[in-house]
Protein backbone atom coordinates (compact mmCIF):
# COMPACT_ATOMS: atom_id res chain seq x y z
CA UNK A 1 0.00 0.00 0.00
CA UNK A 2 1.38 3.41 -0.94
CA UNK A 3 1.84 5.54 2.17
CA UNK A 4 -0.19 8.71 2.85
CA UNK A 5 2.75 11.07 2.34
CA UNK A 6 3.31 9.83 -1.19
CA UNK A 7 -0.41 10.05 -1.88
CA UNK A 8 -0.40 13.68 -0.78
CA UNK A 9 2.60 14.35 -2.95
CA UNK A 10 0.94 12.73 -5.96
CA UNK A 11 -2.17 14.81 -5.35
CA UNK A 12 -0.06 17.95 -5.01
CA UNK A 13 1.66 17.27 -8.32
CA UNK A 14 -1.71 16.65 -10.01
CA UNK A 15 -3.10 19.91 -8.60
CA UNK A 16 -0.08 21.89 -9.73
CA UNK A 17 -0.27 20.47 -13.26
CA UNK A 18 -4.02 21.16 -13.41
CA UNK A 19 -3.56 24.72 -12.18
CA UNK A 20 -0.81 25.44 -14.68
CA UNK A 21 -2.83 23.88 -17.53
CA UNK A 22 -5.76 26.11 -16.58
CA UNK A 23 -3.52 29.17 -16.54
CA UNK A 24 -4.34 29.96 -12.90
CA UNK A 25 -2.01 31.33 -10.23
CA UNK A 26 -1.59 30.13 -6.65
CA UNK A 27 -3.13 33.41 -5.53
CA UNK A 28 -6.27 32.71 -7.55
CA UNK A 29 -6.49 29.20 -6.12
CA UNK A 30 -6.03 30.58 -2.60
CA UNK A 31 -8.98 32.95 -3.03
CA UNK A 32 -11.28 30.08 -4.03
CA UNK A 33 -10.47 27.99 -0.93
CA UNK A 34 -10.25 31.06 1.33
CA UNK A 35 -6.63 30.48 2.32
CA UNK A 36 -3.19 32.06 1.98
CA UNK A 37 -1.23 31.38 -1.19
CA UNK A 38 1.42 29.74 1.01
CA UNK A 39 -1.12 27.03 1.82
CA UNK A 40 -1.64 26.33 -1.87
CA UNK A 41 2.12 26.02 -2.19
CA UNK A 42 2.22 23.50 0.69
CA UNK A 43 -0.65 21.55 -0.86
CA UNK A 44 1.19 21.31 -4.17
CA UNK A 45 4.34 20.14 -2.35
CA UNK A 46 2.32 17.42 -0.60
CA UNK A 47 3.15 18.86 2.82
CA UNK A 48 -0.43 19.06 4.08
CA UNK A 49 -3.77 17.38 3.52
CA UNK A 50 -6.73 18.85 1.69
CA UNK A 51 -10.41 18.78 2.60
CA UNK A 52 -12.65 17.28 -0.06
CA UNK A 53 -14.75 20.43 -0.14
CA UNK A 54 -11.68 22.53 -0.96
CA UNK A 55 -10.49 19.96 -3.47
CA UNK A 56 -13.83 20.10 -5.28
CA UNK A 57 -13.56 23.89 -5.46
CA UNK A 58 -10.11 23.63 -7.04
CA UNK A 59 -11.29 20.93 -9.43
CA UNK A 60 -14.04 23.25 -10.56
CA UNK A 61 -11.68 26.23 -10.87
CA UNK A 62 -9.22 24.24 -12.97
CA UNK A 63 -11.84 22.55 -15.12
CA UNK A 64 -10.50 19.07 -14.33
CA UNK A 65 -12.18 16.24 -16.33
CA UNK A 66 -14.35 13.94 -14.20
CA UNK A 67 -12.16 10.85 -14.54
CA UNK A 68 -9.09 12.77 -13.38
CA UNK A 69 -11.15 14.47 -10.66
CA UNK A 70 -12.22 11.08 -9.26
CA UNK A 71 -8.57 10.04 -9.07
CA UNK A 72 -7.73 13.24 -7.20
CA UNK A 73 -10.49 12.62 -4.66
CA UNK A 74 -9.19 9.12 -4.00
CA UNK A 75 -5.69 10.47 -3.43
CA UNK A 76 -7.07 13.06 -1.00
CA UNK A 77 -8.84 10.35 1.03
CA UNK A 78 -5.69 8.21 1.18
CA UNK A 79 -3.56 11.20 2.15
CA UNK A 80 -5.45 11.66 5.40
CA UNK A 81 -4.53 8.22 6.71
CA UNK A 82 -1.95 7.95 9.48
CA UNK A 83 1.59 7.22 8.33
CA UNK A 84 3.57 4.12 9.20
CA UNK A 85 5.70 5.98 11.77
CA UNK A 86 2.89 7.28 13.98
CA UNK A 87 3.73 4.81 16.76
CA UNK A 88 7.12 6.50 17.20
CA UNK A 89 5.77 9.98 17.95
CA UNK A 90 7.81 10.11 21.17
CA UNK A 91 11.13 10.10 19.29
CA UNK A 92 10.28 11.11 15.72
CA UNK A 93 8.94 14.66 15.21
CA UNK A 94 6.23 15.34 12.65
CA UNK A 95 8.57 17.03 10.20
CA UNK A 96 10.89 14.01 10.18
CA UNK A 97 8.13 11.41 9.91
CA UNK A 98 7.25 12.97 6.57
CA UNK A 99 10.83 12.36 5.42
CA UNK A 100 10.78 8.74 6.60
CA UNK A 101 7.67 8.05 4.53
CA UNK A 102 9.30 9.58 1.47
CA UNK A 103 12.58 7.72 2.04
CA UNK A 104 10.72 4.42 2.27
CA UNK A 105 9.17 4.89 -1.15
CA UNK A 106 12.09 6.48 -3.00
CA UNK A 107 13.72 4.66 -5.89
CA UNK A 108 16.95 6.69 -5.64
CA UNK A 109 18.46 8.27 -2.52
CA UNK A 110 21.40 10.66 -2.91
CA UNK A 111 22.74 11.76 0.45
CA UNK A 112 25.54 14.14 1.41
CA UNK A 113 26.46 14.08 5.09
CA UNK A 114 29.00 16.44 6.61
CA UNK A 115 29.38 15.47 10.28
CA UNK A 116 27.93 12.04 11.14
CA UNK A 117 27.23 8.73 9.41
CA UNK A 118 23.75 8.81 7.79
CA UNK A 119 21.05 7.06 9.79
CA UNK A 120 20.41 4.53 7.05
CA UNK A 121 24.00 3.25 7.50
CA UNK A 122 24.37 3.51 11.30
CA UNK A 123 25.11 0.53 13.55
CA UNK A 124 23.22 0.05 16.80
CA UNK A 125 26.22 0.95 18.97
CA UNK A 126 26.78 4.12 16.95
CA UNK A 127 23.11 5.10 17.34
CA UNK A 128 23.34 4.61 21.09
CA UNK A 129 26.58 6.57 21.19
CA UNK A 130 24.94 9.48 19.41
CA UNK A 131 22.21 9.68 22.03
CA UNK A 132 24.34 8.94 25.08
CA UNK A 133 25.33 12.60 25.42
CA UNK A 134 22.26 14.14 23.80
CA UNK A 135 20.60 17.07 25.50
CA UNK A 136 18.01 16.63 26.77
CA UNK A 137 18.99 13.06 27.65
CA UNK A 138 16.73 10.39 26.22
CA UNK A 139 15.24 7.65 28.36
CA UNK A 140 16.42 4.09 27.69
CA UNK A 141 13.08 3.18 26.08
CA UNK A 142 13.33 6.19 23.75
CA UNK A 143 16.82 5.18 22.67
CA UNK A 144 15.49 1.68 22.00
CA UNK A 145 12.81 3.28 19.81
CA UNK A 146 15.48 5.28 17.97
CA UNK A 147 17.30 2.03 17.24
CA UNK A 148 14.06 0.41 16.06
CA UNK A 149 13.31 3.32 13.73
CA UNK A 150 16.73 3.12 12.12
CA UNK A 151 16.57 -0.66 11.79
CA UNK A 152 13.23 -0.35 10.04
CA UNK A 153 14.64 2.31 7.71
CA UNK A 154 17.68 0.20 6.90
CA UNK A 155 15.49 -2.78 5.97
CA UNK A 156 14.50 -1.05 2.71
CA UNK A 157 18.00 -1.79 1.40
CA UNK A 158 17.26 -5.52 1.67
CA UNK A 159 13.98 -5.46 -0.24
CA UNK A 160 13.68 -6.88 -3.78
CA UNK A 161 12.89 -3.37 -5.04
CA UNK A 162 15.55 -1.72 -2.89
CA UNK A 163 16.38 1.88 -3.76
CA UNK A 164 19.70 2.95 -5.24
CA UNK A 165 21.61 4.58 -2.38
CA UNK A 166 24.49 6.92 -3.18
CA UNK A 167 26.18 8.51 -0.17
CA UNK A 168 28.92 11.13 -0.08
CA UNK A 169 30.51 11.40 3.36
CA UNK A 170 32.73 14.22 4.49
CA UNK A 171 35.95 12.80 5.91
CA UNK A 172 35.07 14.51 9.18
CA UNK A 173 32.05 12.19 9.53
CA UNK A 174 34.45 9.24 9.44
CA UNK A 175 36.90 10.71 11.95
CA UNK A 176 34.45 12.21 14.44
CA UNK A 177 34.42 9.92 17.48
CA UNK A 178 30.98 8.68 18.48
CA UNK A 179 31.12 6.30 21.41
CA UNK A 180 34.40 4.45 22.02
CA UNK A 181 37.03 3.27 19.55
CA UNK A 182 35.39 -0.13 19.10
CA UNK A 183 32.05 1.54 18.29
CA UNK A 184 33.71 3.66 15.60
CA UNK A 185 35.66 0.71 14.20
CA UNK A 186 32.49 -1.38 13.93
CA UNK A 187 30.69 1.54 12.27
CA UNK A 188 33.45 2.13 9.71
CA UNK A 189 33.64 -1.56 8.86
CA UNK A 190 29.87 -1.56 8.36
CA UNK A 191 30.12 1.38 5.96
CA UNK A 192 32.86 -0.41 4.02
CA UNK A 193 30.77 -3.61 3.89
CA UNK A 194 27.63 -1.80 2.74
CA UNK A 195 29.59 0.01 0.02
CA UNK A 196 30.16 -3.36 -1.68
CA UNK A 197 26.45 -3.89 -2.23
CA UNK A 198 25.08 -3.67 -5.74
CA UNK A 199 22.66 -0.89 -4.86
CA UNK A 200 24.91 1.11 -2.51
CA UNK A 201 27.66 3.52 -3.52
CA UNK A 202 29.79 5.37 -0.98
CA UNK A 203 32.23 8.18 -1.73
CA UNK A 204 34.32 10.24 0.68
CA UNK A 205 34.77 14.00 0.38
CA UNK A 206 38.33 14.25 1.76
CA UNK A 207 39.96 17.03 3.75
CA UNK A 208 42.36 17.51 0.83
CA UNK A 209 39.55 18.36 -1.59
CA UNK A 210 38.62 21.91 -2.47
CA UNK A 211 36.18 23.13 0.17
CA UNK A 212 32.79 24.30 -1.02
CA UNK A 213 31.22 26.74 1.40
CA UNK A 214 27.73 25.62 0.39
CA UNK A 215 28.55 21.98 1.25
CA UNK A 216 29.03 22.57 4.98
CA UNK A 217 25.62 21.03 5.71
CA UNK A 218 23.95 17.77 4.80
CA UNK A 219 21.14 17.29 2.32
CA UNK A 220 19.29 14.45 0.64
CA UNK A 221 17.85 14.18 -2.88
CA UNK A 222 14.99 11.69 -3.18
CA UNK A 223 13.65 10.45 -6.50
CA UNK A 224 10.52 8.38 -7.15
CA UNK A 225 10.66 6.33 -10.34
CA UNK A 226 13.05 7.35 -13.06
CA UNK A 227 11.79 10.87 -13.67
CA UNK A 228 13.97 13.76 -12.47
CA UNK A 229 10.79 15.81 -12.19
CA UNK A 230 9.87 13.75 -9.12
CA UNK A 231 12.96 14.87 -7.16
CA UNK A 232 12.50 16.22 -3.64
CA UNK A 233 15.31 17.94 -1.73
CA UNK A 234 15.38 17.38 2.03
CA UNK A 235 17.39 19.82 4.16
CA UNK A 236 17.32 19.46 7.94
CA UNK A 237 18.32 21.77 10.78
CA UNK A 238 18.15 21.34 14.56
CA UNK A 239 14.40 21.80 14.99
CA UNK A 240 12.82 21.58 11.54
CA UNK A 241 13.33 20.64 7.91
CA UNK A 242 12.57 21.89 4.43
CA UNK A 243 11.16 19.86 1.55
CA UNK A 244 11.98 21.51 -1.77
CA UNK A 245 10.77 20.50 -5.21
CA UNK A 246 10.87 23.84 -7.03
CA UNK A 247 12.74 23.40 -10.28
CA UNK A 248 15.31 26.07 -9.41
CA UNK A 249 15.99 24.45 -6.02
CA UNK A 250 16.30 20.97 -7.52
CA UNK A 251 18.66 22.26 -10.21
CA UNK A 252 20.81 24.08 -7.63
CA UNK A 253 21.15 21.06 -5.36
CA UNK A 254 21.74 18.72 -8.28
CA UNK A 255 24.59 20.95 -9.48
CA UNK A 256 26.04 20.97 -5.96
CA UNK A 257 25.75 17.18 -5.82
CA UNK A 258 27.59 16.85 -9.13
CA UNK A 259 30.38 19.11 -7.85
CA UNK A 260 30.71 16.99 -4.71
CA UNK A 261 30.93 13.81 -6.78
CA UNK A 262 33.68 15.36 -8.90
CA UNK A 263 35.65 16.43 -5.81
CA UNK A 264 35.14 13.21 -3.83
CA UNK A 265 37.30 10.11 -3.94
CA UNK A 266 36.05 7.34 -6.20
CA UNK A 267 34.14 4.40 -4.67
CA UNK A 268 37.19 2.09 -4.50
CA UNK A 269 39.47 4.78 -3.06
CA UNK A 270 36.76 5.72 -0.60
CA UNK A 271 36.34 2.14 0.59
CA UNK A 272 40.09 1.84 1.10
CA UNK A 273 40.13 5.03 3.18
CA UNK A 274 37.23 3.85 5.34
CA UNK A 275 38.93 0.47 5.82
CA UNK A 276 42.26 2.15 6.73
CA UNK A 277 40.60 4.36 9.32
CA UNK A 278 38.89 1.28 10.79
CA UNK A 279 42.21 -0.57 10.93
CA UNK A 280 43.79 2.34 12.78
CA UNK A 281 41.18 1.89 15.52
CA UNK A 282 41.84 -1.82 15.97
CA UNK A 283 42.81 -2.72 19.49
CA UNK A 284 46.48 -3.75 19.85
CA UNK A 285 47.13 -7.33 20.95
CA UNK A 286 47.66 -7.66 24.65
Amino acid sequence: MVNPTIQRRRLGNALRRAREAAGKTQDEAAVVIDAASSKVSRLELGQSGLRLTDLNLLIQLYGVPEEEAASMRELARAGRQRGRWSSYRNVVPDWFRAYLDLEGDASHIRWYQAEVIPGILQTEAYIRGLHATAQPRLEADDIDDQVAVRRTRQAILDQPDAPELHVILSESALRRNIGDAETMREQLLHVAKMSRRRNVRVQVFPFSAQTYETASFGFTILRFGDEATSDVIYVEDFIDAEYLDRRDAVRAYTRLWDRLIAAALGPVESRRLVQRLADELERPDT
